[in-house]
């Protein structure tokens, strides 16, 4: 890789050092980070690496080998308008809002990222560049604060609601930052209360699914989803004015709404944290079946109550669930496209993959790509 990186930035015998941040998914509890709920997020194995180089001219330069292009910033007059380039803006908000935040270093960074997350695959690349970057600045700079994971998290999720503008909660943010190795983790998104659930299932495979369906999150329904959620509860708020967030609502709070748009996007929400609670059961039982029919029930909740999975990742649920290998299936992510998961016996693996891989291309035209996450990741780090 030095090779690469002097090509693009120059020879210099300066050492080059690389850092890492793990894509995530999200095992069950979707679209309920943003209502105050319990999700149950895990790093993975692939993710992002960063090569980073110091220099003396007071620049910051980024580049990837998956996308063209460069974002340059000059320290002493940083321009932070938006780039046409969409991945630009992610480390652009972070640099922005580390320098509101006195974060403070006058030598330059050179940065050359290499990905092995799809882009737009619902697997938080969004929230591993963000992450990665703060990472990496806090580090050169020796700025106490990178102790302060936690931290870290809420600034990149302040960067995704307010530079970037997608009103996201704080789990993929909070997943990157803080993974550790073979554990996934059950967090409260309300008080970021968190612990650690360890999943390694023993003769099961998760297989994380893409179905090449670009969903570009910002343009997508999602901030559309997250303004009905504060709509139903600002009118359950009417009857019952202690209610904080919507996951706090009882099991037949949504019969009292009279829309029935809002009635199913709450039942939703409630639903899905009633199962969260039941796979944090399940895993400490090793019930893996009861984990998979989970799983599947969370899917068919984002299917007709939330709407938010479409086409493409119910044809590639469905063919998952036809095969007697597989435990359960679901959609990760935001929806709209994106990656599905599936918890399927390792033996069965090469022939589950054809054998969904031929239904889900017959169906919707498309290629499906499959990743393996054999075990659960570490959050970012310096390698």
């Amino acid at each position: 890789m030095r090779d690469t990186f002097c090509q693009r930035f120059g020879e210099n015998e300066t050492p080059i050092q690389t850092y890492f941040a793990p894509g995530r998914v999200n095992l069950i509890g979707e679209h309920i980070d943003y209502n105050g709920g319990l999700v149950m997020p895990m790093a993975i194995e692939q993710g992002i690496k960063a090569y980073v180089r110091p220099s003396t001219e007071p620049v910051f330069r980024m580049q990837t080998l998956q996308s063209d292009g460069e974002l340059l910033l000059d320290w002493t007059m940083p321009n932070f308008e938006k780039r046409k380039a969409a991945w630009q803006n992610y480390p652009l908000g972070v640099i922005d809002l580390l320098m509101r935040n006195n974060w403070q270093w006058s030598g330059g960074l050179e940065i050359l990222l290499e990905s092995t997350l799809p882009i737009g695959s619902g697997l938080s690349s969004s929230a591993a560049i963000e992450v990665l970057t703060s990472y990496i600045l806090l580090d050169q700079a020796a700025d106490e604060r990178i102790k302060d994971r936690i931290q870290i998290a809420k600034w990149c999720q302040e960067v995704e609601n307010e530079f970037v503008g997608v009103k996201c909660g704080i789990m993929d943010q909070f997943a990157v930052a803080m993974g550790q190795e073979g554990q996934a983790m059950l967090l409260a998104c309300d008080t970021l209360a968190y612990q650690y659930v360890p999943f390694s299932p023993p003769n099961y495979t998760l297989l994380l699914l893409n179905t090449n369906k670009e969903r570009k999150l910002a343009d997508s329904k999602y901030n559309e989803r997250k303004a009905s959620c504060e709509q139903a509860l600002a009118q359950l708020q009417m009857a019952y004015p202690q209610l904080e967030h919507l996951c706090a609502a009882s099991p037949d709070a949504w019969k009292e709404l009279s829309d029935h748009v809002l009635q199913r996007r709450t039942r939703h929400v409630i639903s899905e944290q009633q199962r969260v609670v039941a796979a944090k059961g399940a895993l400490a039982n090793g019930d893996w079946h009861f984990f998979g029919n989970l799983m599947t029930a969370s899917h068919r909740s984002l299917q007709h109550d939330y709407e938010v999975t479409g086409k493409e990742l119910d044809a590639v649920v469905n063919a998952a669930l036809e095969e007697e290998s597989c435990l359960g299936a679901r959609m990760t992510g935001a929806g709209f496209g994106g990656c599905a998961i599936a918890l399927v016996r390792s033996e069965n693996e090469q022939a589950f993959i054809e054998q969904v891989s031929n239904k889900y291309q017959a169906a919707t035209g498309l290629n499906l790509s499959v990743l393996a996450s054999r075990k659960a990741g570490a959050g970012v780090g310096l390698l």
